[in-house]
């Protein structure tokens, strides 16, 4: 299963990232193989959209779910159009390696 955890970085000891659709970076880890991948948020920046072009974007990326602190409404709803799990986690605290860990611990 793939899952796209949200980061202020490109590397496991990053900060987990609060915001989804404006994330700098997706660390995309597959559960089978125990792998990341980090891609950069192309979106972040986006005047509007972002969320929605985010959701379209791990649709891509063939995500399962998402853990991520907060998706707005828009997101959401794509999310759910693409039927992606999505997890709130609300600890600004967190580093990609501590998620990658609860995941595995599941």
């Amino acid at each position: 299963m793939k899952t796209i955890i949200t980061s202020s970085g490109d590397n496991a000891d990053s900060k987990f990232d609060l915001r989804f659709g404006r994330a700098a970076w997706f660390c995309v880890y597959d559960k089978e193989t125990h792998t990341t991948n980090f891609i950069e948020n192309s979106f972040k920046n986006s005047n509007g959209g972002a969320g929605t072009k985010s959701s379209e974007m791990a649709a891509e990326l063939g995500a399962e779910q998402i853990i991520s602190g907060h998706f707005g409404p828009k997101a959401k709803d794509m999310l759910e159009k693409f039927e992606i799990q999505m997890i709130e986690l609300d600890d600004e605290e967190l580093k990609v390696r501590d998620v990658i860990s609860r995941i595995e611990n599941n």
